[in-house]
């Protein structure tokens, strides 16, 4: 069963406290899928499933939480937590994964926060590594604040509204028109993809 046809099973309320709650955990740290639950959600929304306004809101309270939460994790524990965790789970706090992260925290100073919001590897280890690199708690409540609001929001509202045109779209086109704007879809993600990876290592080199 895919994500979002296990999601319709689930009440409204409980989908909504569902969402807050995963992309709470993975703020904290833990490797989850706060996005593609967020996406599937809006995608519900879009189908008159949930109100898209609720999702946003847990959503973005679900990431400001998860967020505080692991920057008084990351705090308390310091490096050594990294180091801990690391061995454990090697494939997402391994020593690359934490070195490549204090760089950009090291670069872009307190806005990494905001922007790690969008960036995978910056989303699980943002909160922590803010807490662990001592950065003054009220300008990381500000990024994270703004930086929840923002992509929980914006991914909600843009997803709502391309799933309401898609929705009257489908309607007038074949299932090739379909095929052929879904293998557009993929071909344009890898893309974009594709380009922000290269983006990131030039600026590790630099």
């Amino acid at each position: 069963m895919h994500i979002d046809e296990w999601l319709q099973t689930i009440p409204p309320g409980w989908l909504c406290a569902l969402v807050s709650l995963v992309i709470g955990l993975e703020s904290l740290g833990i490797p989850l899928p706060g996005e593609i639950v967020l996406v599937s959600a809006a995608l519900l929304s879009a189908r008159g499933v949930v109100s898209p306004v609720w999702v946003g809101v847990c959503a973005s309270l679900g990431a400001i939480v998860g967020d505080s939460i692991g920057y008084t994790i990351g705090r308390k524990g310091g490096r050594p937590l990294f180091e801990r965790v690391g061995r454990r789970f090697p494939k997402h706090f391994g020593p690359r994964h934490v070195a490549r992260a204090e760089h950009y925290f090291e670069r872009f100073g307190v806005w990494a926060v905001f922007v790690g919001r969008f960036v995978a590897l910056l989303r699980i280890l943002a909160g922590p590594l803010a807490g662990a690199l001592r950065m003054p708690y009220w300008r990381f409540l500000i990024a994270n604040v703004l930086g929840g609001i923002v992509w929980a929001c914006g991914t909600t509202a843009v997803i709502f509204y391309l799933g309401i045109v898609a929705e009257k779209w489908l309607k007038g086109f074949s299932w090739v028109g379909l095929v052929v704007a879904v293998l557009f879809g993929i071909g344009t993600t890898w893309y974009l993809k594709r380009r922000a990876a290269s983006a990131l290592d030039e600026s590790d080199l630099q």
